[in-house]
């Protein structure tokens, strides 16, 4: 048996499985938090996930952001992609909690030694970019999804 509910085989390629539960044995709680996917296909069933990723697709393009073309979205979960971004004030902050499991991607920006890091949830789009390893993240859009 399948030990995803969303068909993905996280399992068989993870380093954190015994902290995870894996997502059928947590009902779509792995690690304790909650899964975007799971979620989704509680609500609406594979259709649902689909069209959560174009939407989220959608609006990431949307944002107009240069070098930022989304062409698709994989799960990812929160500790992996939980960077802390410093702020202006000296202060540093972390935007995603490292137990949930989102929707997002690494894209290069052409012409430039960084990247662009996507993450979504049901609430938010983040978009940042930082260098080879998560080194010197900077936030570049942090928003409410909707708009």
């Amino acid at each position: 048996m399948e030990e995803s509910i969303c068909g993905v085989d996280c399992c068989s390629e993870c380093g954190r499985k015994e902290d995870c539960g894996g997502c059928r044995k947590t009902d779509g709680h792995p690690f304790g938090g909650t899964c975007i996917a799971a979620e989704s296909i509680r609500q609406g069933g594979m259709e649902a996930l689909g069209q959560l990723k174009h939407t989220l697709i959608a609006e990431f393009n949307a944002l107009g952001i240069p070098g930022l073309q989304v062409d698709d979205l994989n799960l990812l979960i929160g500790s992996y992609v939980n960077l802390e971004y410093p702020l202006a004030n000296g202060q540093s902050v972390k935007l995603l909690e490292d137990n949930r499991v989102y929707l997002g991607n690494q894209i290069e920006i052409p012409g430039k030694e960084r990247c662009y890091g996507i993450v979504a949830d049901d609430a938010y789009l983040l978009v940042c970019d930082y260098k080879c390893g998560g080194t010197e993240p900077r936030i570049i859009c942090y928003r409410k999804r909707g708009f």
